[in-house]
């Protein structure tokens, strides 16, 4: 009688033996799953944005206005100090920053609290899509509707024409912080309505059994637990204000930061525009900063 040998186990492949390595690890599945888009975010956004901040010390020949890359300069900031005009703009930049802010925080509040407090389920998600739906329309169909509104012969004419009222023009600073607090407000909204979702009823029901009233339950119970959602609101508001040239541009005959970026750089003026550019990055930076000690990036 013959037996015959069993055959010897067929060891795993390389990749077998990998995902089974890969298996045991979980951490390390994330990074590799995660190391691709960091990657490209590292080189494609982090890159273009340091070759953009070494492009400030570039030096640029007053005669024949050509810019000499790697040729190390502090003209262009130089030209900015001096000018006193730069200074406006970013004084102005920053005011209408704050007053788009200041202005979507008085508005959205009231609408949040209805949304997140009284409304019933119903109403609550009909709101919701009402805030979200304008945030389907294309941005430069939004700032067009708007300057058709607030243009001379437009709808504003039509509307006050009849009670002696003369419609405001494009000339107009307070066109640009009215159609900025239109296009972010629901960037305020919804962290607010989120944050004030989270506070539980209990604490308001605890604060009118101590015999606190609906105001003194506002401002002592309600406002601080809010505000980080507030802060956390303030960083779109500020910052997307703060950055724009477009609406500025179109509703507006007054210049903003963005528009002395984009008009320099349209020009050939890239050191300038560069140098400019710091300006708004650097006040991004110690905002977010400050919103991070209050706790605002937990209500994202």
């Amino acid at each position: 009688m013959t037996t015959t040998a069993d055959p010897e186990p067929t060891r795993p492949g390389r990749l077998r033996r990998f995902a089974a390595w890969l298996h045991a690890r979980p951490r390390t599945q994330r990074r590799m799953l995660l190391s691709g888009p960091i990657a490209w975010m590292l080189l494609a956004y982090f890159g273009s944005l340091a070759i953009l901040l070494m492009g400030a010390f570039w030096e640029k020949d007053t005669f024949t206005g050509r810019v000499e890359p790697f040729v190390w300069s502090f003209g262009a900031f130089e030209s900015l100090f001096a000018n006193e005009v730069y200074r406006t703009i970013a004084v102005r930049t920053i005011t209408i920053a704050v007053l788009v802010t200041l202005t979507d925080v008085l508005l959205a509040f009231p609408i949040a609290y209805y949304m997140a407090r009284i409304a019933s389920p119903r109403m609550r998600g009909a709101l919701v899509v009402a805030i979200l739906m304008p945030l389907w329309a294309a941005y430069l169909v939004k700032v067009y509707a708007w300057r058709t509104i607030l243009q001379g012969n437009g709808f504003m004419e039509w509307a006050l024409g009849p009670f002696g009222v003369d419609a405001p023009g494009l000339g107009q600073i307070a066109n640009s912080w009215l159609v900025l607090s239109y296009l972010w407000l629901p960037y305020m909204i919804l962290p607010i309505y989120a944050g004030l979702e989270r506070i539980p009823p209990s604490l308001l029901e605890a604060s009118a059994d101590l015999g606190a009233r609906s105001g003194q339950t506002f401002r002592r119970v309600v406002l601080p637990l809010v505000v980080p959602s507030l802060v956390a609101g303030s960083i779109f508001t500020f910052s997307l204000t703060l950055g724009d040239y477009i609406t500025p541009d179109l509703v507006s005959d007054a210049k903003f930061i963005g528009n002395v970026i984009y008009d320099n750089s349209s020009l050939g003026n890239v050191p300038l525009a560069a140098a400019y550019s710091l300006l708004p990055i650097v006040i991004m930076i110690g905002y977010l900063l400050v919103a991070r000690r209050m706790g605002a990036f937990e209500s994202l």
